[in-house]
């Protein structure tokens, strides 16, 4: 029996550059993994599929991304997905659930992008700038910590749907050349300059996002942000006491929403 972490992931940045003749989007992200996430197991057995945790209802579908994945390395084994982050929600989720399976079956699929553009970039679970379509990954430097609180009003948003609110396709992308990140406040700064190209369009469908960063500020963050397609946003604090107090008053103001802090994650390991 194997158990794998299936970190959170993050976008601290998300710019929409392009479009491809395919309709594939070109992007150009800051990605970072966090401590809080999904747990896969993998026991042997003929393929299936038990879901447990807080968000597990309606994921034991055949089309379940965690099938796929172990469809996709030729494994027939039996996998629990202890589900601890909510769905749809712009942190990876499904696809950190599916590279969660391929590392703990030490599998080496030639196209992972095939199950999901993020599955890449979750599957190599480090600090990376993506860009194209998901599938160019280049690691970046060790990073200062950052102590985050993740806020999502319980509502999934549809990634096509966001997509489509998009009014330009073009937008700048971040520098060709990074600066360093000496600390957090350095790293802060730089991605006070940035983006996510998608949040107005996702605030659009769901004003939710808008209470949820506001919620964020209103409890000291230094920046917010949506993360991914959302709905999922989150606030950078100065050190983790603040972190921690913003979590316990929004959660305690907001009973109805899904509020969590974290720092970045340590590189993949099974447990």
């Amino acid at each position: 029996m194997r158990r794998e972490k299936a970190p959170a992931k993050l976008n601290l940045t998300l710019h929409v550059t392009g479009q491809r003749a395919d309709g594939y989007h070109l992007l150009d992200s800051l990605v970072v993994f966090l401590d809080l996430g999904d747990v896969v197991t993998l026991a042997p057995g003929p393929l299936s599929l038990t879901v447990t945790g807080p968000f597990a209802h309606g994921l034991d579908d055949p089309d379940n991304l965690c099938l796929r994945a172990a469809q996709l390395a030729g494994h027939e084994v039996a996998i629990t997905l202890e589900k601890n982050l909510p769905v749809a929600s712009g942190i990876g989720g499904g696809s950190a659930d599916a590279a969660a399976v391929l590392r703990a079956l030490g599998a080496r699929v030639p196209r992972p992008e095939v199950l999901g553009a993020d599955v890449p970039v979750c599957l190599a679970g480090v600090p990376c700038r993506m860009q194209g379509v998901g599938e160019k990954l280049f690691p970046l430097p060790p990073l200062p910590p950052l102590h985050l609180v993740l806020v999502n009003p319980r509502a999934g948003l549809a990634t096509p749907a966001v997509f489509q609110r998009l009014e330009r396709r073009d937008n700048p992308p971040m520098p060709a050349a990074l600066p360093e990140f000496p600390d957090s406040a350095a790293l802060v700064d730089f991605l006070a300059t940035c983006r996510n190209d998608l949040q107005a369009p996702a605030i659009a469908l769901m004003p939710r996002i808008a209470d949820c960063l506001a919620a964020l500020g209103d409890a000291g963050a230094l920046l917010t942000r949506m993360s991914g397609s959302g709905a999922t946003c989150f606030g950078i604090f100065p050190d983790g006491t603040a972190a921690r107090a913003a979590r316990d008053r929004i959660a305690a103001a907001r009973p109805d929403w899904w509020v969590a802090a974290s720092g970045l994650a340590p590189a993949p390991a099974t447990v």
